[in-house]
This record gives C-alpha cells, sequence and structure tokens, in this order.
C-alpha cells in the first residue's frame, strides 16, 4: 500500500515533541512560559551559550521507545511523528552535520531517532519525522528574520545572540545545515512514512522544492506536509489543534487562498488533511499546564475528525528523564477503551 493511501485510510496518530526543552518544563529563572513551552528559548531570548548547556544534563534514563510506541499501537494509532530537530536546533538523532546533537553532546549518547526507528518496525507503525526546516535558533543565518508578525518568542529568528538582520543568510543555513541533515534523516532509518516540516517564512520556492527533490529522491513514496511552505507537498496540517465544522469544501484547488480562508482548508493534491492536536495546551512538557483533555473529548474529537476526512494526530509531550505523564496515558487509554480497543 502506498504511503497516501496509508493515510487515507488510518486517521489516527501520534505526534511527540521531545528535546532539550523538556529539562526546563516551561520554567525559566523563576518565570513561566506564556504559552507553548517548547518555545521557551525564545521566550525568554535564553543565549545559546546557556540553552545549550542543557545538552550535559539530558539523559533520559526512564525512556523506552518501545514502551511509547506499544502504547500508541494499544490505543489505535498506525503513525509516529517525532521531533528530531525542533526551532532550537538540537538534534535527537547522530547527526554528522552538527555536534549538537543527542549523541556527541549528551550524557545519553544515544541516537533516539534509531530507536524509534527500530520499535516501529518491531510493533508494526509507521514512523514519520517532525524536522524545523527554516527556525534554527543554533545558528547564525537561521531564518524567521523575514516575519515580524507576532509569535510565542521575542522574534521568530535569533535575535538575541544574532541581533544584525542584515548579516543573515538563510541560504547559508540551508546548505550547511538543513539540507545535509534532512538528508541524513531519508537515508539512516529505513522508511519514513512522511516528513513534518514547520513554519515556513523566509525559506524560497527554490528551497522548499528542492527538499521536496530530496524527499522523494530518497524515499520516493514518504509523504510531505504542507508546512513545508510554497505549495510543495502531498498532504495539508491544519492549524493546530483545529475542528472544522465541515469537511474539505468540493472543488477546491490551488487558488483557494491561505489557510484560515476556508476555515483552514487549503489544496490537497490526493486529498489529504491532518489536524494537529495537543493532549492538554503545551506540545512539550509544561509542569504548570493541567489542561488535560479528557478521554471522552479526545474520542468525540477524533470521531468528528475523522467522519469528515480529517486525520488526527495527537501529542505527548514526555518529561526529561523519558516518561510519559500519566494524565496523558490515563486519556489515551481511556479514549481506546471507549472504543473497545484495550
Amino acid at each position: 500500500m502506498k504511503n497516501r493511501e496509508f493515510f487515507a485510510a488510518n486517521k489516527y496518530g501520534m505526534m511527540c515533541h521531545w528535546g532539550l526543552y523538556s529539562l526546563l518544563g516551561g520554567e525559566w529563572n523563576g518565570k513561566i512560559v506564556s504559552n507553548y513551552a517548547e518555545w521557551i528559548q525564545a521566550h525568554f531570548a535564553i543565549p545559546n551559550a546557556q540553552y545549550h548547556r542543557l545538552a550535559e544534563a539530558f539523559n533520559p534514563i526512564f525512556f523506552s521507545a518501545d514502551e511509547w510506541i506499544k502504547l500508541a499501537k494499544d490505543c489505535g494509532m498506525t503513525y509516529f511523528v517525532f521531533t528530531s530537530k525542533h526551532h532550537d536546533g538540537f538534534a535527537m538523532f547522530h547527526s554528522k552535520v552538527d555536534t549538537f546533537n543527542v549523541v556527541d553532546a549528551t550524557p545519553y549518547k544515544r541516537d533516539i531517532v534509531a530507536q524509534f526507528a527500530e520499535a516501529c518496525y518491531k510493533h508494526g507503525l509507521k514512523l514519520g519525522l517532525y524536522y524545523s526546516q527554516e527556525l534554527d535558533w543554533a545558528h547564525p543565518h537561521g531564518g524567521g528574520y523575514t516575519n515580524s508578525a507576532p509569535c510565542d518568542g521575542v522574534t521568530w529568528d535569533n535575535s538575541w545572540d544574532f541581533p544584525d538582520k542584515s548579516k543573515k543568510d538563510f541560504s547559508v543555513c540551508f546548505r550547511e545545515k538543513i539540507e545535509p541533515q534532512v538528508k541524513e534523516i531519508l537515508t539512516n532509518y529505513g522508511d519514513i512514512f512522511l516528513v513534518w516540516f514547520d513554519t515556513p517564512h523566509t525559506i524560497t520556492p527554490a528551497q522548499s522544492l528542492e527538499l521536496n527533490r530530496l524527499v522523494k529522491e530518497y524515499q520516493p513514496n514518504c509523504l510531505i506536509n504542507s508546512r513545508i511552505g510554497n505549495g510543495d507537498y502531498d498532504y495539508v496540517s491544519l492549524n493546530d489543534n483545529e475542528v472544522p465544522p465541515e469537511g474539505p469544501p468540493e472543488g477546491l484547488d490551488k487558488n483557494s487562498g491561505d489557510m484560515n480562508a476556508l476555515g483552514g482548508y487549503k489544496y490537497s493534491p490526493y486529498g489529504l488533511y491532518e489536524t494537529p492536536a495537543t493532549i492538554n495546551h503545551s506540545w512539550s512538557i509544561k509542569y504548570s499546564d493541567q489542561n488535560w483533555k479528557t478521554a471522552e473529548q479526545i474520542l468525540e474529537i477524533k470521531r468528528h475528525l475523522n467522519g469528515k476526512g480529517v486525520n488526527y494526530l495527537l501529542n505527548i509531550g514526555p518529561d526529561c528523564i523519558g516518561r510519559i505523564p500519566a494524565k496523558s496515558v490515563e486519556a489515551l487509554q481511556g479514549a481506546a477503551r471507549l472504543e473497545g480497543r484495550v
């Protein structure tokens, strides 16, 4: 079965935001991040010299990829999407491109993505990898500096370490880090179901097309989400936590406008849509965030989305030592029990 057919037939997946930011849990110097905890570096403008020291403490002694993937499978999920690199620039895989990664920079010294690839193969789940293809606060030429719209940080780009926008050239970051790391995740971990790109602003049409070409060259069956930017995608990621009242409009085409024009919908070449969603509010763990969805709410949203032809990609935010919060487990298992799965 081709991946797009699998995506259309299997409408429930697990997403996971896990990285150095998980060590902070949304708190810095006695203050709590106001929104998403994975944005904490940008929210408090934490210098790289300080933030990167978190790698010295990242040692998830209770992490078990096998247990996480088995939980997803037992709860009826069929694919798993993991943050291989988020906006902070830290790779959760062994990158030869940049030593700011989980193997070279931490006492843990094991490739997280490789463990997920093995566990997904063992339990029969499809593996997807999130990769922040533009925002990279570790790189002096990371993107986002062309966008002045409000965001969860002081700026989209790293303006606290690298304040002079006139000296920034995203093509340098793209050439030195983004492109070669995308090639690494495509060539080192077996079959990849999808690459989940995010937050395109500075990336050019030519650069989006180059990433698309790269994915299709090494993994022709791999899907690409709409957040790659500039229209070079296979399926549409709706807005975060969006639950549209209706399904995709009939006859929707490439001229339909931006994501918000039709309640989040835009053209999908294969009619594939997905809502990325959280179990509480934040994507990564945030100790003060106790706004948990109930099992009943999860099942209600899932049934609504799936009934409208939209996949439900539900996120977990584990803690820094590798534990999925009990409230997440209870909600996921509870929803599965209501469906008669466990």
